[in-house]
């Protein structure tokens, strides 16, 4: 009986889709797809923002052809809870690296620490840490920090919509919540607050708890989700769910045959900017139309073979 309900699940699982994981921490994102994989016995499967091993939290992963609409969950924007450490600096900026610096901590209340961080609200340039996965002269800058190596880094554009902090028992301990855009780094953010308050300090603990519009809601940990697997249960949401930023249109059986070979549509779409979301007349997910001056260019077309719920 339980290798009929693991054949069961395993054919449902040959679809495409979004799927949400609860990722625990000391795990690597890469961990976590290739155990996705082997669950969902999928090899097509990828996963959008890195989180750190030592972060928790949402981690948005597609599946099946899916995978190619992930770049719209990469571009949202993400928010973030946790815990810093003032008085003490290490050479990673977070938990997981080693001490290289303390100092006291002045005497801090809410309201003067909140007063410097909204100081950092806004669009602004911050440079990597070199403890990250960016490449940079062909090699990923953490691989040479583990070399004791240390090159100039080009700061990135980056936005800070919401940063705030709460004290907790400990002097030296507050928690925060943060809502950045893609590619802001958390660990440096709230070095440079513990400098401006005159310390130093270091990430201790961090969740991700919002990309876009994704929530921790309805996320599985990999457990959760073998589980509900062997259990025959749907796992996925529809493809779709990629696109909810995206205006939508919905098209005639004969218009998508159209855009499905390569056609391009002629077509007024009112608040549509640079891409639209193509859906059937069951409201099922079929294209992304990208424009190319007064026409809609199909611009990533899914097979089709996704089953009444795309």
């Amino acid at each position: 009986m339980r290798l009929k309900r693991l054949f069961a699940a395993r054919n449902m699982t040959k679809s495409s889709g979004l799927l949400l994981i609860d990722k625990a921490q000391g795990v690597t994102s890469h961990d976590v797809v290739a155990r996705v994989r082997k669950v969902l016995d999928e090899r097509s499967v990828g996963h959008a923002g890195t989180l750190d091993p030592m972060a928790t939290g949402l981690l948005i992963l597609g599946v099946g052809t899916a995978t190619r609409l992930l770049r719209f969950a990469t571009g949202e924007q993400k928010t973030y809870t946790g815990r810093v450490k003032f008085g003490v600096a290490t050479d990673s900026l977070d938990a997981d690296g080693e001490v290289v610096h303390t100092a006291e901590v002045p005497d801090l209340t809410a309201s003067q620490v909140n007063e410097i961080a909204a100081t950092f609200l806004g669009a602004q340039q911050q440079i990597p840490p070199m403890v990250s996965a960016i490449r940079q002269g062909g090699r990923r800058l953490h691989s040479l920090a583990r070399q004791g190596i240390e090159v100039e880094r080009d700061a990135r554009a980056i936005e800070v919509f919401e940063y705030s902090l709460e004290p907790t028992n400990d002097p030296s301990v507050w928690e925060f919540v943060v809502r950045v855009s893609p590619g802001t780094y958390v660990r440096v953010l709230l070095a440079d607050l513990a400098e401006k308050l005159g310390t130093v300090g270091h990430l201790i603990a961090l969740r991700r708890i919002q990309s876009g519009s994704h929530g921790l809601e309805g996320a599985l940990t990999l457990e959760q989700l073998s589980e509900a697997v062997e259990s025959g249960r749907e796992v996925l949401q529809p493809p779709k769910a990629f696109t909810t930023g995206l205006v939508g249109i919905t098209l005639t059986d004969e218009e998508i045959l159209k855009v499905r070979m390569g056609q391009r549509l002629a077509r007024e779409i009112e608040g549509a900017e640079y891409e639209v979301a193509v859906h059937n007349e069951n409201g099922d997910f079929v294209a992304i139309l990208r424009r190319s001056r007064d026409l809609w260019k199909p611009e990533i077309v899914l097979d089709g073979a996704h089953g009444p719920d795309q």
